[in-house]
């Protein structure tokens, strides 16, 4: 955590600032306050100058501050949080302050207006930038959040039909929490049938029946970083008019992973996409963009849009999630989405679930690439069943065997 405290006040000296406020009370949650100073608490303020920094939260979390923002001076906020941070502002020489201008209200910027005698800069961004390229120990707790909610998935996905969409949600979840998440990176979304259409349709008790699509989009959380994946699978033999658009939608996505690596523009990844999915027809039910960067957040930048002002270039260490669409009123829809990051000659895949259109059950050896995936993230265990580790491990297990 020090490295990345360090980098934020270089950045603040760059420009000439004495430091800046970043505010995280319990109405106004913020995962900069945690990527700076490591505090996982509901509530607190982090002042931070071009040499010291420190962290005001109140009785409930100083015990918590002191474990976790060990590069940070602890403080007890007091009853006027503003009027703290003010005396350490005179007590420090920091006349100059950086603020969230995107995050923090109104009426809270109005009391630190009237109560701390500083010259008040918008930071406009600054964090999220530093948090665009990930650390080797961030991309590692995204990577196991991905293999854990693979796992889950894995564990569900046989036993779908004749089941409400919110019981599967809440077995992928248990599944999830039961492998070492430490929560869900977003609502669970299980789609099926005509529901499908809905990019962000909420788990209904619509039981989901054979011969149709349904799409799972979930995702685990590790160390405060999350992971993103979305699967749509058959249920049984579907029309062959639901085949082609899932094989759109495939073709769409193999299309822009092609796309990543570094120089590329955020923007090429989406168009490639896009180009595959207009090609087809099915260009007005693509409605959203292609992809985004995963973190502490489950959406950040990068963003791959076709809208112009999120465009950037492609660089090593960015994560980027590649999600394509499909989605028809009344009938059903496509997604399908894998979470990579940026590797200087290309990319990783962090995601682990093949993407194919349907599935069965069988005894089977469990693949070598697939169980050592597992056996490096989830507890120090094998998954499913626990077997010798190591770079040889092997084990027979009841797995799904993805097939097109």
């Amino acid at each position: 955590m020090r490295s990345v405290l360090l980098r934020f006040q270089e950045a603040l000296r760059e420009r000439g600032w004495d430091g800046a406020v970043i505010a995280s009370p319990e109405s106004l949650s913020s995962t900069n306050l945690r990527y700076l100073s490591g505090f996982t608490g509901s509530s607190a303020y982090l002042v931070v100058s071009t040499e010291n920094a420190w962290l005001l939260t109140d009785s409930r979390y100083l015990q918590q501050a002191s474990v976790e923002a060990g590069d940070c001076e602890v403080l007890e906020q007091g009853v006027h949080v503003a009027a703290s941070i003010a005396r350490i502002c005179r007590e420090h020489g920091i006349f100059t302050l950086g603020w969230e201008d995107d995050k923090v209200p109104v009426r809270l910027f109005k009391e630190w207006l009237d109560t701390i005698p500083v010259v008040w800069r918008p930071l406009d961004h600054l964090i999220e930038e530093l948090r665009l390229i990930k650390t080797s120990e961030e991309i590692d707790a995204i990577r196991r959040a991905a293999q854990i909610a693979g796992a889950a998935l894995m564990e569900v996905l046989g036993n779908l039909v004749g089941r409400r969409e919110i019981d599967v949600a809440l077995d992928l979840e248990v599944a999830m929490r039961r492998l070492g998440a430490e929560s869900l990176a977003f609502p669970t979304i299980v789609a099926s049938g005509e529901r499908g259409a809905l990019p962000h349709a909420h788990p209904t008790d619509r039981v989901i029946r054979s011969g149709e699509l349904a799409t799972i989009d979930y995702g685990a959380q590790v160390e405060g970083y999350k992971s993103d994946e979305t699967v749509t699978v058959a249920t049984g033999p579907i029309p062959a008019d639901l085949r082609r658009v899932w094989m759109v939608v495939k073709q769409a996505q193999t299309q822009a992973i092609a796309t990543i690596r570094p120089g590329m523009s955020s923007r090429d990844v989406d168009e490639a996409a896009r180009n595959v999915i207009r090609r087809a027809g099915y260009g007005d039910a693509f409605g959203h963009g292609t992809g985004h960067g995963v973190g502490l957040d489950i959406h950040e930048a990068p963003f791959a849009s076709p809208n112009s002002s999120y465009e950037r270039p492609l660089e090593a260490g960015m994560t980027i999630t590649v999600e394509p669409g499909v989605y028809l009123a009344k009938i059903g829809g496509v997604r399908l989405e894998d979470t990579f990051v940026v590797t200087p000659t290309g990319f990783e895949r962090l995601t682990i679930v093949r993407k194919s259109l349907s599935f069965l059950i069988r005894r089977t050896v469990v693949r070598r690439n697939f169980c050592a995936a597992i056996c490096r993230g989830i507890r120090g265990q094998h998954y499913p069943n626990d077997v010798a580790a190591g770079s040889g491990c092997a084990g027979t297990a009841t797995t799904h065997q993805l097939v097109d």
